[in-house]
């Protein structure tokens, strides 16, 4: 028996209880212990952030923005503009549902393991397997199930791991914590483009590295990341299954108008995102006109370039933020310059017009990325219900996975590639005016 848990549950409770409201009081100290965090805590709360999105993003853009794609133009011809967006809008259903339910399961665990580690393991283990085995089925309808199942896997790991910020880490922080999470996140993706673009002719081996990597996100982070309290001494819920369902019901408006406003936010500008990168090798092929090797190169220059912004600008953005003491003015720019950045190919339908979209909006996406999440921390109505409440949050996240590759779909067969530039500028600035409304934010 560890010397905490022979502490009675109701001591550890009360030594709970009054940890989180010190740290209300001051922004210093850690809700999880009531004091400052060392730097040697902090550093590994970093390292295990930065690990965490660096490996599950890599390995899901390695198969989400170049070998799901070909995966599907193998089977079933070039042409799978249609399918790309009814795959895409089911597994960004499988996340809207898997985080939510994820975030308020783990705020409800009372694990002696801690609330939200053994949800993250689990998911690495199945989202990791389900990744590998997309790119091993031919039919359309198996290929999306074991999709969404991976959705379930990622958000097992993400939503407690986000719900982590808001449960362990001091509010002064926050935005630098958050820094080194989207600067994995922003990182990841450009890497797993790359690396999928070196398998674009032989797609299997970039399939298994694709699940490896998934599965090594979640327990790594783990390992890097302090370990996490028992939970055992939180009051267990004796409610009746209706009061676990109702568990599950956002904020109200009338009491959170600045949480709805940064939902709202978030949605426009991943919806903008979105509709992007999920189609970067068929805009390459279609829109810009190279070959599948042509194409393979040109993704591998871009990713370079975003992921050499993507990391500045997350780096940096982040404890400018918290030094400032703002986080939608950061926001705010950064959607401006994604949006500058994605009229380039728009303006210049050329593969140099790809490269400037890709250091511009990539610089923009990188800032935005990092301190949005500490944005969200802020908004939170509820610190005793982080989970499902960063978890309504993401569903913005995945709602515009889902809207973004449907919405791109339509715009491509009715309009043209053309016409999807200028559609994604318009709900990247309309993100900005949701933020700007927020009130109870700097």
């Amino acid at each position: 028996m560890s010397a905490s848990t022979a502490i009675p549950a109701d001591e550890r409770l009360a030594a709970y209880n009054a940890n989180i409201a010190a740290a209300d009081r001051n922004p210093a100290l850690s809700p999880e212990t009531g004091k400052t965090m060392s730097k040697t805590t902090l550093f590994r709360f970093g390292a295990g952030f930065l690990v965490f999105g660096l490996l599950w993003m890599s390995g899901l853009a390695i198969v989400s923005a170049v070998l799901l794609t070909k995966h599907l133009q193998s089977i079933f011809g070039p042409d799978v503009e249609g399918l790309t967006g009814v795959i895409n809008a089911c597994t960004a259903v499988a996340s809207l549902v898997s985080n939510l339910l994820f975030g308020t399961l783990s705020d409800r665990s009372r694990s002696k393991w801690g609330r939200r580690t053994p949800f993250i393991v689990l998911g690495a283990i199945l989202g990791g397997a389900t990744l590998f085995l997309t790119g091993m089925v031919t039919n359309a309808a198996a290929i999306t199930v074991i999709y969404c199942l991976c959705m379930f896997g990622l958000n097992a790991m993400i939503a407690p791991l986000v719900a982590m910020i808001s449960d362990r880490i001091p509010m002064n922080v926050r935005g630098t914590m958050s820094a080194f999470f989207g600067a994995g996140q922003t990182c990841g993706a450009p890497i797993g483009t790359l690396i999928g673009s070196a398998f674009i002719l032989n797609p299997f081996p970039g399939f298994i590295l694709a699940g490896v990597l998934m599965f090594l996100g979640g327990v790594v982070a783990v390992i890097i990341v302090p370990k996490e309290s028992s939970a055992d001494f939180l009051p267990k819920d004796e409610g009746k299954a209706t009061d676990v369902l109702k568990s599950f019901i956002p904020p109200k408006f009338s009491t959170a108008h600045d949480f709805y406003k940064a939902f709202a936010g978030r949605l426009c500008m991943l919806l903008s995102y979105q509709m992007i990168t999920v189609y970067q090798l068929l805009i390459f092929q279609k829109y810009i006109g190279l070959d599948d090797k042509a194409a393979g190169a040109a993704m591998a220059t871009m990713s370079l370039i975003t992921m050499i912004v993507s990391l500045g600008g997350s780096v940096v953005a982040d404890p400018i933020s918290d030094v400032i003491g703002r986080r939608k003015l950061p926001v705010v720019a950064a959607s401006v310059l994604f949006a500058i950045g994605m009229a380039m190919p728009w303006i210049m339908p050329t593969t140099m017009g790809m490269f400037l979209y890709a250091g511009i909006a990539g610089l923009g996406y990188g800032v935005y990325s990092s301190v949005d999440q500490a944005l969200n921390v802020d908004v939170l109505p509820n610190k005793e219900e982080a989970g499902k409440d960063l978890g309504v949050l993401n569903l913005a996240t995945t709602l515009g996975q889902m809207l973004g590759p449907v919405l791109m779909s339509v715009i491509t067969i009715t309009l043209g590639y053309a016409a999807a530039f200028p559609i994604s500028i318009v709900f990247a600035l309309l993100g900005c005016v949701f933020i700007m409304m927020i009130k109870g934010v700097k």
